[in-house]
């Protein structure tokens, strides 16, 4: 029993991250009926997401976490203040921007990004060690750079296409097609990368909010409030006197607007907060590839969008990588929690020895007298 009970622990953060996954990939496909659907700007539809989730997790946090009494200092504020603008306001919207001009497809590949950059900037504020000489640190370095180059095959390497499956659905109207990123505007790839960044910035100071906060619903509830306020400053001063744009049916775009605000953002902050705190931003970064990977797969099976040879290889790779970082991971994990018993032995035994001193000079001090 105890067995399987090690094994639950061992994969229960893996599995968190890929429903989080799951949850985005859901929400890039909605975004794209969306914007398919032409009647609702992307930035009001942003607002209302993080409106949404400050409405559930709000009360959540509350009723959760009310006995433990979490203690919201000034810091802890500001924290919140720049995970709500890094994490939500801006990355969503230079995201949603990126879709506009540069398309789903190119937009989403930018997503794989996000593990290289985020281990490069948890490297530079040390809350992961580089180890390049170690099996341990190569095994992080080639699995990220593995899952960055499997992102770029899966976008930019079609080859022949395969006829795996054939659900004969396709849920949009206007058949998009993806943009041509070579001849859009600059501002699309921009905006792109512009994400990435913003969502590993997020990361780390996620990582450092969970360092002295450890009341994960709270903090996300914190994070809903202060992006649902940008959010809807930001939609505010896009859409001035246009009201229409702000109008809610019972319809793709109300359904959007709770999916992402409920799961995308609610629940799946919580889920990260968690794992960030167990495990580092490096690994919740690491999952982000399987986003494009599934992004692929459901475009297939709802949009009717075609399979290549591209594709396959591409997911592959991003797996096999995304495997070797778990390992590395697991491995450093796994040597930290062997040493930090005989730091506290060793701990104890210095202040062992500081008591002994600090007694003998007492009763010297003593006989003297």
């Amino acid at each position: 029993m105890s067995s399987i009970c090690k094994f639950i622990d061992g994969v229960k953060a893996a599995f968190l991250m890929v429903v989080v996954q799951i949850a985005y990939a859901v929400v890039s496909i909605l975004y794209k009926l969306v914007a398919d659907n032409n009647g609702m700007s992307l930035c009001v539809l942003v607002a209302y997401r993080y409106l949404f989730a400050s409405i559930f997790m709000v009360p959540l946090a509350y009723f959760a976490e009310r006995k433990s009494k979490p203690k919201i200092t000034a810091e802890v504020l500001f924290q919140a203040f720049l995970c709500g603008l890094f994490g939500a306001t801006l990355q969503q919207n230079l995201y949603v921007e990126a879709v506009v001009l540069a398309g789903v497809t190119y937009a989403t590949v930018m997503y794989n990004f996000i593990p290289g950059a985020t281990f490069t900037l948890a490297v530079c504020f040390g809350l992961e060690r580089l180890n390049i000489r170690t099996l341990t640190g190569k095994a992080k370095v080639i699995g990220t750079l593995m899952g960055i180059s499997g992102a770029m095959i899966l976008t930019f390497y079609k080859s022949t296409e395969i006829h795996i499956w054939s659900t004969n659905v396709n849920l949009l109207k206007h058949h998009l097609q993806p943009q041509n990123v070579s001849t859009n505007n600059i501002w699309g790839s921009s905006l792109a990368l512009g994400t990435c960044i913003s969502y590993s910035i997020w990361l780390i100071i996620q990582a450092k909010m969970s360092e002295k906060f450890p009341w994960h619903y709270t903090s996300a509830a914190l994070m809903s409030v202060m992006a649902s306020i940008q959010s809807i400053i930001f939609a505010l001063f896009m859409e001035r006197g246009d009201w229409n744009q702000w109008k809610l049916g019972w319809d793709i775009k109300l359904f959007t607007a709770l999916f992402a605000g409920v799961m995308a953002s609610g629940i799946v902050w919580v889920l990260i907060a968690w794992c960030v705190r167990i495990k580092g931003p490096l690994y919740a970064s690491v999952f982000n590839p399987l986003f494009l990977v599934l992004v692929a797969i459901g475009g297939s099976l709802l949009l009717d969008e075609r399979l290549h040879l591209g594709s396959v290889i591409g997911s592959l790779i991003i797996v096999i990588g995304l495997y070797i970082v778990l390992w590395g991971k697991g491995r450093e994990l796994k040597k930290t929690i062997e040493i930090q018993p005989l730091e506290i032995i060793t701990t104890k035994l210095q202040d062992a020895k500081s008591l002994e001193i600090d007694d003998n000079i007492v009763l010297k001090e003593n006989n003297y007298l």
